[in-house]
């Protein structure tokens, strides 16, 4: 019986510090605040880098290296960079 009472309170307890925490995410969503790693920069000179390996002058790793950003990050660059937004410009550059 007493178990059962202490594990009432606990659940219930757990489901409080829930609910405070999707109000405090709220706010802070509706204050502007980003959650998560910020991004990457991408540098000035990418597409001429992405020449450079498109040419096969440089490595997938040299170009990731250059960047300073991981290979998983780079090809997301690259994605963004090949695939023009609906006004017809890169996402990376305009």
């Amino acid at each position: 019986m007493v178990l059962q009472l202490l594990s009432f309170v606990a659940e219930n307890e757990r489901d409080n510090i829930r609910q405070r925490q999707a109000e405090g995410i709220a706010a802070a969503k509706a204050r502007g605040i980003r959650f998560g790693k910020p991004k990457i920069p991408v540098p000035d000179n990418f597409p001429e880098l992405y020449r450079q390996w498109i040419g096969d002058d440089i490595t997938k790793k040299e170009f990731a290296a250059f960047c300073k950003m991981g290979r998983s990050t780079l090809y997301k660059r690259i994605r963004e960079y090949r695939e023009p937004t609906q006004t017809g410009q890169t996402t990376i550059y305009p």
